[in-house]
């Protein structure tokens, strides 16, 4: 684990690009992980993500959803009660309206926007989440993933295909964590919190990577 993460950072410090501080950056933080409240999913949080290595130490892994297939725009994880389904889409510069200055954008459709290289369009978008416990459907709402872009299913490391991205059970069997990481362009990563079969909320963190 400890390997693996001193990897991603030493591969995102070589890959990285610098960013252009003369633009302004209206990525809101009240997302991120340091802004967790609750003990007990901060503890859960920091056993998988990498924005949260700081506080991991002592962290035992979570439970996890196997998957059971993917494809370039699509993962999915299923288990005898959990099933999780992410699909991403094209990001169609036509169909949205980018602020820009001097060639670099700042917003899209009038939000910040995270994910990707900032100051350039993105690449893709998450078209869903479809999330199933038992036989009961929990509903993600649009806007909780609206504006973050992106989104990686895997990276290459050493010349093989992995992937940090999971479906994590929390031990107080009411609590789960959709997470999807890209550690390109210093590191972004998408955690999705459902609790009693209801969208609670998510954590964004992005730059946690050098």
């Amino acid at each position: 684990m400890r390997q693996t993460i001193c990897l991603l950072l030493v591969l995102c410090g070589l890959s990285g690009m610098a960013q252009d501080l003369d633009f302004p950056d209206f990525r809101n933080k009240k997302d991120n992980f340091a802004k967790i409240s609750d003990k007990d999913m901060r503890a859960d949080v920091a056993s998988f993500a990498l924005a949260a290595v700081d506080e991991s130490i002592g962290k035992a892994p979570l439970a996890a959803v196997p998957v059971v297939d993917y494809g370039p725009n699509f993962i999915k994880y299923s288990d005898d009660n959990i099933q999780v389904t992410i699909k991403t889409g094209i990001f169609f510069q036509s169909r949205h309206k980018l602020m820009m200055q001097e060639g670099h954008l700042l917003r899209i459709d009038g939000k910040p926007y995270y994910g990707g290289v900032i100051g350039e369009p993105p690449h893709t978008t998450i078209e869903s989440i479809t999330v199933l416990v038992g036989k009961d459907t929990v509903a993600i709402p649009p806007t909780a993933f609206f504006d973050l872009y992106d989104p990686k299913f895997s990276f290459r490391e050493n010349g093989a295909t992995r992937s940090r991205n999971g479906v994590f059970l929390s031990g107080d069997k009411h609590t789960f964590y959709i997470y999807l990481l890209n550690i390109d362009n210093k590191g972004t990563e998408y955690t999705f919190v459902i609790r009693n079969k209801q969208y609670l909320r998510r954590i964004v963190d992005w730059g946690f990577l050098n």
